[in-house]
């Protein structure tokens, strides 16, 4: 238990140096860039989702029977959901990508 509160003594005395906070702040914009990735791909995906499921909810005897509104709402929700997370995945990585060349050439 004494570790851990030296450990986060020393933690919290680090002093960041300028390439360091350079660095964080990129890998904060790398995030940030992957939620808005991720935010407008899952808003195309739940449109592009939604229209069909609702549709075939409608004239699809047998989805009319089988899907109720919990089926759709999963159905809706699955799309947009790996549609957010794939995307803001590949932009995260893309964007480490560019960093580590950034890096490199420095």
């Amino acid at each position: 238990m004494r570790n851990i509160c030296a450990d986060k003594r020393r933690e919290s005395l680090w002093i960041a140096s300028p390439f360091e906070e350079e660095k964080i702040h990129r890998s904060r914009e790398c995030t940030q860039e992957g939620v808005r990735a991720g935010a407008k791909a899952a808003a195309i995906a739940c449109v592009a989702s939604a229209i069909p499921t609702l549709t075939a909810v409608r004239t699809i005897p047998w989805a009319k029977a089988n899907l109720n509104h919990t089926a759709q709402a999963l159905i809706i929700s699955a799309a947009s959901i790996s549609a957010y997370f794939i995307t803001a995945d590949k932009t995260i990585l893309e964007c480490a990508r560019r960093n580590t060349h950034y890096d490199r050439s420095a």
